[in-house]
């Protein structure tokens, strides 16, 4: 179950941040996602944000269902993350570049793709996982791969020719 969240929770920062190609004719159906207008929360909520989220800029709360959602900026970095009414943080997604990776993935990211430039980073901290999608640039191929507890895995691959198609 918990892998299944966080690979929705992937699926859809991937849609967010756009994809390489589409090919023509192809439909796509999006799960309904039911987020209302800006909201006042919960003294918990509040209180479990700023202790999670010290320094937050720009922030915006919308409701999600029965959940929290908050969207901000912190050290450059676009975040959403959704609490519970009891101030439990499901998620936190942040959207950064290269200068965002930690210096270990990075390194890993080097080795593996030398010559790849990393060119978006999406961080998905759920239930104790943290998880990073970069996506990356190379001379005739585009990829996309997911770092785990120093484990790569490419999801995704594109040959250049066929995305400018």
């Amino acid at each position: 179950m918990k892998r299944n969240f966080i690979t929705t929770t992937i699926i859809l920062c991937l849609l967010y941040t756009g994809t390489y190609a589409q090919e023509k004719d192809t439909v796509v159906a999006l799960p309904e996602i039911r987020v209302s207008s800006p909201t006042v929360i919960t003294d918990k909520v509040a209180k479990s944000f700023l202790k999670a989220f010290p320094g937050a800029e720009s922030l915006r709360w919308y409701k999600y269902d029965k959940d929290y959602l908050a969207k901000f900026i912190l050290n450059d970095m676009n975040h959403n993350a959704l609490f519970r009414q009891n101030g439990y943080i499901k998620y936190d997604i942040s959207y950064g570049y290269e200068k965002h990776l930690p210096d270990e993935i990075k390194t890993l990211l080097k080795k593996a793709y030398d010559n790849y430039d990393i060119f978006r980073a999406i961080n998905v901290q759920s239930e104790g996982r943290d998880v990073w999608i970069v996506k990356l640039e190379g001379m005739k191929k585009y990829a996309t791969v997911r770092i785990e507890e120093g484990e790569i895995d490419e999801f995704e691959r594109y040959d250049k020719t066929a995305a400018s198609n």
